[in-house]
């Protein structure tokens, strides 16, 4: 379950996928990135993108990943266990493999 306490829109510069973190300039995130927010719907490239900013949301896996883990993206835009990248939030649930879907904490801020 998502509970957003701050909602955004980006302007996509390429098609963007749900559950996904996007960078600051409307891509998905590269590897070790740190993320404007997580997209909430699929969005053309050049249409204006809802993400989720602050709060606790759904975003997909890029591997197996434990509850409490900081996480950053993968070079999908995937969530995986913080090593060397920008924090992008984290787990509040567990993530078996790649595809999962889990719940993390976000905050571009923090």
């Amino acid at each position: 379950m998502q509970k957003p306490i701050l909602e955004s829109s980006i302007l996509a510069a390429e098609a963007l996928t749900p559950k996904l973190f996007v960078d600051h300039d409307g891509n998905i995130c590269a590897a070790g990135e740190k993320s404007r927010g997580i997209c909430q719907v699929s969005t053309d490239a050049g249409d204006m993108a809802g993400i989720g900013v602050i709060g606790e949301f759904i975003v997909t896996a890029g591997g197996a990943v434990a509850i409490g883990d900081q996480v950053e993206s993968d070079a999908s835009g995937r969530a995986i266990t913080q090593s060397a990248g920008e924090v992008n939030g984290r787990a509040l649930t567990a993530a078996a493999a790649a595809g999962d879907e889990i719940v993390i904490v976000h905050d571009p801020v923090g």
